[in-house]
């Protein structure tokens, strides 16, 4: 199974670990007043030492001090929200910003992201309801809503939600036919992010959208249905050929009535067909030598019944 799902990995520029590695450093930003505050104990103290002015038992107190406010400050980033528990149960919780806890009595259970996440999953090959095998790539936009619930109802919620979306688009795929599938994604989407939203609002989750990236079928079935589609299209051509038939028959007939005992008009439409075939250049037609004659005559029957002058007839 392994290697033949390797076929349909999809190609990535981003790299997890590189952006794994940079939010981590970049979350030690929020120790720097805890830093700052236990090297100015530090420093105090060796300064007291220093100069001796103070007693001891005064100098430790105020290194003391320092120390239980560098444990108990906190900083939250904007987007973060940290759950504090107290002796074992949910105080409350914290963020964003600087908040304080007491030493020894309160523990962070954690940052918790409440940005939009993005998380893509997979469905290896999976059997639609017309029994055909597909892999089905999407991805889900899930955000938190409540911290508190997060880290405590459910033990890893960054692991839990793509496999309930996994397991929820494979039931889906079972229930759906390969059609249905191709084209309505959006319709299956917004019914797959219903299904895991009944079951994420309970952690505190709430799944925003699904969206399906990918859809592939096996290589052998691919060529029945490029030639399914192809005789769709053609079938579609005749269709609308013999629809243009049907209308052209009816223009030829309304002319044949307008051609009807006038020769003239035959006449005048054959020089334009002869000379709209005489156009492109290098053409070449034979006609009877009787056929200028006739044409002239045409015209000039032509212009006499427009200027209404009979003359021109006669003298033709």
């Amino acid at each position: 199974m392994k290697g033949k799902t390797k076929e349909y990995e999809e190609t990535r520029e981003f790299n997890p670990f590189l952006w794994m590695v940079q939010k981590k450093l970049f979350a030690l930003k929020r120790y720097s007043v805890n830093i700052i505050l236990l090297l100015l104990g530090a420093g105090t103290y060796w300064k007291l030492n220093a100069l001796g002015s103070i007693p001891q038992s005064t100098a430790l107190i105020i290194v003391a001090v320092f120390i239980l406010l560098g444990v108990s400050v906190r900083i939250a980033f904007e987007w973060e929200r940290v759950p504090v528990l107290r002796f074992g149960r949910l105080s409350k919780t914290r963020g964003p910003g600087l908040f304080f806890l007491i030493p020894f009595v309160d523990i962070p259970y954690g940052y918790v992201d409440c940005r939009t996440t993005v998380t893509d999953f997979t469905a290896e090959r999976v059997l639609t309801k017309d029994a055909v095998p597909v892999y089905v790539d999407a991805i889900i936009f899930w955000m938190i809503w409540d911290a508190s619930k997060a880290r405590l109802e459910v033990e890893n919620y960054r692991n839990a939600v793509p496999l309930s979306a996994k397991t929820a688009l494979r039931d889906i795929i079972g229930k759906t036919t390969l059609a249905r599938l191709l084209t309505d994604r959006d319709a299956i989407g917004e019914e797959l992010q219903k299904i895991l939203d009944a079951k994420t609002n309970q952690w505190g989750i709430t799944s925003l959208s699904v969206e399906i990236k990918d859809i592939v079928v096996p290589k052998d079935l691919e060529d029945a249905i490029s030639k399914e589609a192809q005789a769709e299209r053609e079938k579609n051509a005749r269709v609308l050929l013999g629809s243009a038939e049907v209308e052209l028959s009816k223009q030829y007939a309304e002319a044949s009535k307008m051609y009807k005992g006038n020769e003239e008009a035959i006449m005048l439409r054959s020089l334009n067909m002869l000379i709209d075939a005489v156009k492109n250049k290098g053409s070449m037609i034979l006609v009877p030598s009787e056929t200028p004659h006739l044409m002239n005559k045409a015209l000039s029957v032509a212009l006499a019944k427009k200027t209404g002058n009979s003359n021109i007839v006669d003298d033709v």
